[in-house]
Parts: structure tokens; C-alpha cells; sequence
């Protein structure tokens, strides 16, 4: 009976707290509005690998593969 609450509001809670932003972004009518937060998310994705790459390349050197 405990988990079945908990499970009830922690889906209460991500369908009607979390997702405030996208269902706003839904009714957008501004393509570029809309997708602003897809190339924010793509923009970090390059960030991140780049940071990966360089890391790779350091410990790559100091263990002569």
C-alpha cells in the first residue's frame, strides 16, 4: 500500500511539476522557440565529448598503446 502511493506521486510529480516547461513549449508557435532547448542540449553533447576526446588523447599518450 506504501509503494503504490509512492510510486502514484512520484508519477503525480514528473507528469505535473516536471514537465511544465514542455507542455508550454507545446502550444509555441515559434519553431526556433520550440527547439531551443534541443540545441542547448546538443551544443552541451559537444562540449562533453570534446572534453571526453581530449581526456582520452592524455591518458592514451601516457600508457603508449
Amino acid at each position: 500500500m506504501i509503494a503504490n502511493n509512492f510510486f502514484t506521486a512520484l508519477g503525480d510529480f514528473f507528469t505535473n511539476v516536471l514537465f511544465i516547461p514542455f507542455n508550454k513549449m507545446r502550444s509555441l508557435d515559434s519553431w526556433w522557440v520550440s527547439n531551443s532547448i534541443n540545441f542547448l542540449l546538443v551544443f552541451i553533447g559537444f562540449i562533453a565529448f570534446g572534453y571526453w576526446m581530449l581526456q582520452m588523447r592524455k591518458n592514451s599518450k601516457g600508457a603508449n598503446l
